[in-house]
């Protein structure tokens, strides 16, 4: 937004030394929409109380009795106590009225008056005035200090007519500050009054930044400041961390109450888990509740893993363990009992014995061929059958020597197998060729390199 009090200088921008910047915290510090603003109101029915803004967002009310012509951040001389000072507008007409009754304040004779729209000279003494505040507030804090006062000072601010200074502190305890008050007065020449502000009104004072990114809410917008409990962190399932739920003024965040109303009503449809479910498989204490997807997680104490359940789950459970009934687990109430084996799988299980038995057969006969007993390699002395005594070059005398196999070059005449020469598998026959009387075998594939 742009500067609503500043008027330009040459280059320069006026007002509140912002260069037009003030929604950083400059003067639209607390300032409000006039939703009402684009309505036509009858001049002489219009309300005539205003709504003024001094520094720090400090607002009070002022009643128009001379029917001026006002605008919002326009600067005004107004009525205070043994003088004069100098406020902006911030609202005025018919919202004014509902903030009379928001904030029950009386419209009766007690609303002090507007006198007029400040000129520029009034502008410039002002000015003048707000240069005494920084050194003034230092002084005060060493003059406390040295009378061991416990109290922390905050902020100052002096009256336009420069014969009054406010000066605003936070204390944890009472505090007899009869005696600064004169002190104070004979430093400066002025009128003191000394005024009490909590811890979260000193951080809309001076400002800041909040976690979030953004303006600290109270020095932009909130004006009320509700009471913040733990119960709203319990709500909302946030670590009961006081670093991280307090603000910088070192309270509870002021925005933990902006969605506790949504929780509450989420929570009305889940569950209150008192003590642990009671299942077969043990005790299941409650770990994390998912609000919004009404989804609670649940683990067990000899169990790392946590099991989601759905809200009407948690309540089934909830009525079976009252009833006097526990469930089989988290998930079924009852585990299903297995299935007996199809024909199919007897016939498997049957089909994997059977090759496991041969297997094992296999092995066995291979073991025995290592220990000489088929082949006859075995040369132990002590068996008798190790050595043919009839044939001392035969080891196994069940198995023919080499004279008596048909093979054998040196042996001719073996009856048992005669020498065909038109057999083309025997290797007597010299020219390898098949009998032309031998038909062909059709499985045979013919040698390209012979002819036929």
């Amino acid at each position: 937004m742009g500067c609503a009090c500043g008027t330009k200088k040459g280059e320069q921008v006026g007002g509140c030394d912002n260069n037009g910047a003030c929604g950083t915290g400059g003067c639209n510090k607390m300032n409000v929409f006039d939703w009402l603003s684009n309505m036509d109101m009858p001049v002489e029915d219009r309300f005539d109380v205003i709504e003024v803004r001094f520094k720090g967002g400090r607002k009070d009310f002022y009643r128009n009795t001379e029917k001026l012509r006002l605008t919002t951040g326009d600067p005004i001389i107004l009525e205070v106590q043994n003088g004069h000072h100098l406020g902006h507008v911030s609202m005025q007409g018919e919202l004014v009225r509902l903030q009379l009754q928001k904030k029950k304040v009386a419209n009766d004779h007690e609303i002090k008056k507007i006198y007029r729209l400040a000129h520029q000279r009034d502008l410039e003494k002002y000015e003048e005035v707000k240069k005494r505040e920084s050194p003034s507030l230092y002084r005060t804090r060493e003059i406390a200090q040295q009378m061991k006062l416990g109290m922390k000072l905050s902020d100052v601010e002096f009256q336009a007519d420069n014969t009054k200074a406010i000066f605003f502190y936070s204390a944890e305890d009472r505090v007899d500050f009869r005696e600064l008050i004169k002190v104070l007065a004979g430093e400066f020449k002025v009128r003191v009054e000394m005024r009490q502000i909590s811890l979260r009104q000193e951080a809309g004072r001076l400002g800041g930044i909040g976690v979030c990114g953004r303006e600290l809410c109270c020095s932009t917008w909130l004006s009320d400041f509700k009471n913040v409990a733990t119960s709203a962190a319990r709500y909302q399932n946030l670590s009961l961390n006081p670093s991280k739920l307090s603000g910088q003024c070192g309270r509870l965040k002021c925005c933990l109450n902006y969605e506790l109303e949504t929780y509450m009503e989420a929570l009305e449809h889940i569950p209150k888990v008192e003590a642990p479910l009671l299942t077969e498989r043990g005790e299941a204490q409650l770990q994390k509740t998912d609000i919004f997807r009404k989804i609670m997680w649940f683990g067990y104490k000899d169990d790392n893993n946590w099991y989601p359940l759905s809200a009407e789950r948690v309540n089934e459970i909830l009525r079976l363990n009252q009833e006097g009934k526990k469930p089989a687990n988290l998930e079924e109430n009852v585990i299903a009992q297995k299935e007996p084996l199809s024909t199919l799988n007897r016939d498997l299980e049957n089909l994997d014995k059977k090759f496991k038995d041969k297997s094992g057969n296999q092995n066995r006969k291979n073991k025995n061929r290592g220990r000489g007993g088929r082949d006859g390699r075995n040369q132990n002395s002590n068996n008798p059958n190790a050595k043919n005594p009839a044939n001392p070059g035969n080891p196994n005398p069940n198995r023919p020597s080499n004279q008596n196999r048909p093979n054998n070059p040196n042996n001719q005449n073996n009856p048992s197998r005669p020498n065909n020469p038109n057999n083309p598998k025997l290797p007597n026959n010299p020219n390898n060729q098949r009998n032309p009387n031998q038909p062909r075998n059709p499985n045979q594939r013919p040698n390209p390199e012979k002819p036929n």
